[in-house]
């Protein structure tokens, strides 16, 4: 049995090499809209981190004057910015939280922050607080 041969050998390749060009193309383009996502998804991380706040907690009943003292005794470590108190003499004054803005803080300054809070008894912890986010 014969099969069959094409005359021009060279014209069958080529439709494949044209083929095989358009996959090639396809997948690039793909990937360039991967990468062209996946660098918008980091910027939107980046600024998420630029706003990530520590929120002071402290112990149940604890008093303002206590809290203040607190909030300036470690107002000294650098990029841990300690947030502005509240100006509008409402209600919701008495319950502020001490709130330090920590996007651009290093783990030296996390650790220099958490060492100071560390002083007061009446501190129980830090919680990690980002605009947008879960927490």
């Amino acid at each position: 049995m014969l099969s069959a041969v094409s005359a021009n050998p060279s014209r069958q390749s080529s439709r494949r090499r044209r083929g095989r060009g358009r996959g090639r193309g396809l997948i690039a383009v793909a990937l360039t809209a991967a990468v062209a996502m996946a660098a918008s998804g980091c910027a939107e991380f980046d600024k998420a981190l630029g706003q990530q706040e520590e929120v002071v907690i402290f112990q149940p009943n604890t008093s303002q004057a206590v809290k203040l003292k607190v909030r300036a005794a470690c107002s000294h470590v650098p990029q841990a910015v300690v947030e502005p108190l509240p100006t509008d003499h409402k209600l919701s004054d008495e319950v502020y939280n001490v709130r330090f803005e920590v996007g651009h803080a290093s783990v030296v300054d996390l650790a220099r922050l958490q060492q100071c809070l560390t002083r007061f008894p009446s501190v129980v912890g830090l919680e990690t607080d980002t605009p947008g986010g879960d927490d």
